[in-house]
């Protein structure tokens, strides 16, 4: 029984981490820590665990905990990640892993040094639907992959009006924006079924140097971008376009994904509309037909099949087995760092023009 320990249990984890741990018989919930001791408890008691904390730094400390989840606004990720590196334990970081390129390198290097198992929550790379699209062109299905074009929403980053508690991702110190929650995600997912990027040319407009917080009159200063816009190579040579639109909600389409190859042309849409590309399920074609996806492709128990839980929990799953087997599971930190360096590729190209290589 591996057990864990949640920083952040009060907020995205609640609704994530915590269900999909519960589902999981590997798993442990030993210990929940908030920044405030009240809102630990209140954690602990609604999900049935015996210890709570107000410090990130005692949850990591303590001896009933082998596992510590990460899932705090980005700029705070540092600090829990060497509190429970500090104390040898094993470390699942929600994404982004640090706030930029350098600070993700310097956590990938003191994980690697530490010798734990370390893990990035970037649902993609388990997502079911991606997965198997990507078993469809490894197979020849499509022939060889020519290009690739994905448009999505990136709401609720990028519009025109914010919802309160996300106002602090105005700031890219904050490392909390439409190009590393919204693209970022999108682009692991990407690179999962498609294969990596090798070289990006890009835009990021910002549209709203000022925006409304929703249900006031107040308009606060934005220095985020509006919209992530990139053409590029994979490493496989086939061409990719991306553009991720930003707004504030509700979102409608969501997101199509279009691959073509040399024999024919594979497409996904959501099967729930609504639902981002790293979440759901994929209706996927292949020219007209339309194609099932086999059963052995979900992993996870079926009561945490939908939804953010379900590939966060087969994230677990693959936590689980890289313990037992003494290797560092997918994506690691180091997957996470590589990802880091292709949105900060992204970042040079947009502010001075030019085609980036991606380290």
């Amino acid at each position: 029984m591996i057990r864990v320990g949640v920083v952040g249990a009060g907020g995205w984890a609640d609704g994530s981490h915590l269900p999909a741990l519960a589902a999981l018989e590997a798993f442990e919930v030993t210990a929940v820590a908030t920044t405030k001791q009240a809102g630990a408890d209140r954690a602990a008691a609604a999900h049935g665990v015996r210890h709570a904390f107000a410090d990130a730094g005692e949850l990591a400390r303590h001896p009933e905990v082998d596992l510590v989840v990460v899932s705090v606004k980005a700029s705070g990720h540092a600090a829990v990640i060497r509190a429970a590196l500090d104390a040898g334990k094993h470390v699942v970081s929600e994404w982004p892993l640090g706030v930029d390129a350098d600070e993700a390198g310097e956590l990938t290097e003191a994980a690697t040094a530490a010798g734990v198992v370390h893990a990035v929550v970037l649902q993609g790379h388990h997502a079911p639907s991606a997965r198997f699209a990507a078993d469809l062109l490894a197979d020849g299905r499509i022939g060889t992959l020519e290009s690739v074009a994905l448009v999505a929403e990136g709401a609720p980053w990028g519009g025109s009006r914010i919802r309160p508690e996300l106002v602090f991702g105005l700031d890219p110190a904050e490392g909390t924006d439409i190009l590393t929650i919204m693209a970022g995600h999108f682009l692991a997912t990407l690179e999962r079924v498609a294969g990596p990027m090798a070289e990006v040319s890009a835009r990021l407009p910002r549209t709203h140097d000022r925006v409304l917080v929703t249900g006031t009159e107040r308009t606060v200063p934005n220095a985020t971008p509006s919209h992530v816009l990139l053409h590029g190579l994979l490493a496989s040579g086939a061409t990719a376009s991306v553009a991720v639109h930003g707004g504030h909600g509700p979102i409608q389409d969501a997101f199509l994904l279009k691959l073509v190859g040399s024999d024919g042309t594979l497409t996904a849409t959501p099967v729930q509309r609504g639902t981002f590309i790293h979440w759901g399920d994929w209706d996927v074609r292949i020219g007209d037909d339309v194609l099932t996806m086999p059963d052995s492709y979900r992993t996870v128990p079926a009561g945490v099949r939908s939804g953010p839980p379900a590939n966060i929990a087969a994230l677990y799953q693959e936590v689980a087995r890289a313990i037992a087997e003494g290797r560092q599971p997918q994506p690691s930190f180091e997957t996470a760092l590589r990802h880091h360096r292709l949105l900060a590729a992204v970042e040079r190209s947009a502010a001075d023009g030019t085609t980036q290589k991606i380290a």
